[in-house]
């Protein structure tokens, strides 16, 4: 989950120290004259050993991986504690083959909020099919605020719940950097209750709406078009991805209902003879059919990565549709890649019903710092501070871009 961390405890890898060579490709990350935080820790832990010998000539099938242990504090977790581990690699070494990556983490926060996810973007070789897995089990209590864009910033009720998600979805290229293919999505939670001291007619509203525990299962039927190289550090490309799910009875929800994910990304290299990157992410989140359970609705942080919505506490907004954009401006800091920047804008916008108007937009923006984790996948610590309105901020750090 997006939690934010501002003191590294460590930064390694778990990669042996060796010739390795890279990606020889003007579109995608390349590590040649680059250096990472691994080389840092490495040079203060054991001065006398070598380092990489980096030619910068190949793409290598070597398995390369990220660790990152940290404390820090966020608006939804208080402070905590998270333990990351990445790994990436290529299935092949021709030009256009596509970084593959799995990722997981532990994170234990002051609120005693348990999150444990596991994230992989897995490609065949040649491209030829492309599996991704999305599973997370959490444990926690978080604040809900109602539906629709109107709702009030002091009026939120926390709300204790156990979470298990489990999405899969296997792709088949029809044609080059084209995929359509068919999933299976599971979200359950259970355990759910109010742990604030509210009046009894909010408690018996909020009981009455998301009841002790809910439940959506049902097939996913997506289409994709995926120019990008490297999905942890995109720096070209166009990705353009729609999902349907559908949420059936038969199959264990708690009603019939549809929703529908459109999501579509570019990145522009500016200026154009640079490495800085100019990033826009448009994502529209809409329920097509019924009504599906309240905690899986289109909201602020619940999209799949949970990164919509930098400036503002997860779940802060939460309708049943959801209008986003975001842009961001990547940079580089230092001359050998360990250290960039961001700068970054974004919009979102909810309705309450189907009928409703979409009457409020509210923005989001800020600055953060890119922390090279890793030169050969192109893996990033991103350590960024929002700020929206109502006097909403805080810290928001992925392992890997936020888009």
């Amino acid at each position: 989950m997006r939690t934010g961390f501002v003191l590294l405890l460590l930064l390694s890898s778990l990669h042996p120290y060796a010739q390795s060579p890279t990606v020889n490709d003007a579109d995608s990350i390349t590590s040649a004259g680059q250096k990472d935080i691994r080389e840092l820790v490495h040079h203060i832990l054991r001065p006398k050993d070598s380092v990489y010998i980096d030619n910068g000539q190949i793409k290598d099938t070597q398995k390369h991986y990220s660790f990152v242990p940290a404390l820090g504090y966020t608006l939804q977790t208080g402070f905590a504690g998270i333990a990351s581990v990445n790994m990436a690699y290529f299935n092949g070494i021709d030009h256009n083959t596509k970084l593959s990556s799995i990722s997981t983490n532990l994170t234990y926060s002051q609120y005693r909020q348990i999150i444990i996810p596991l994230q992989a973007d897995i490609w065949t070789k040649g491209n030829k099919y492309n599996f991704i897995t999305d599973a997370r089990f959490i444990s926690y209590p978080s604040a809900i605020y109602g539906l629709g864009g109107r709702t009030d910033p002091n009026k939120g009720v926390t709300i204790d719940f156990i979470g298990l998600k489990f999405h899969q979805t296997v792709m088949r290229e029809l044609s080059e950097n084209v995929y359509a293919g068919i999933g299976y999505y599971f979200d359950k939670f259970w355990n759910i209750r109010t742990i604030d001291d509210v009046s009894g007619t909010i408690n018996r509203r909020i009981e009455r709406e998301l009841g002790t525990e809910e439940t959506a299962s049902g097939p996913a039927f997506r289409f994709l078009y995926d120019t990008r190289l490297n999905q942890l550090n995109p720096q070209q490309g166009v990705y353009y991805s729609m999902a349907y799910r559908a949420n059936m009875s038969a199959l264990g929800s708690d009603s019939s209902s549809g929703s529908l994910q459109i999501d579509a990304r570019t990145y522009l290299r500016f200026p154009s003879q640079s490495k800085n990157v100019l990033a826009f992410w448009m994502l529209d989140w809409l329920t097509t059919s019924g009504t599906p359970p309240y905690l899986i609705l289109p909201s602020t942080g619940w999209d799949d990565a949970y990164n919509t919505g930098r400036g503002y506490i997860q779940g802060r907004y939460r309708g049943r549709k959801m209008l986003y954009f975001e842009s961001e401006y990547r940079f580089g800091i230092t001359r050998n890649g360990m250290l960039g920047g961001v700068a970054f804008f974004n919009l979102q916008n909810f309705s309450a019903d189907l009928s409703s108007t979409y009457s409020s937009i509210f923005p989001g923006y800020g600055v953060g710092l890119r922390f090279k984790l890793n030169k050969f996948s192109g893996a990033n610590l991103c350590v960024d501070y929002g700020f929206g309105a109502n006097g909403s901020h805080g810290f928001f750090v992925n392992l890997g871009e936020v888009f």
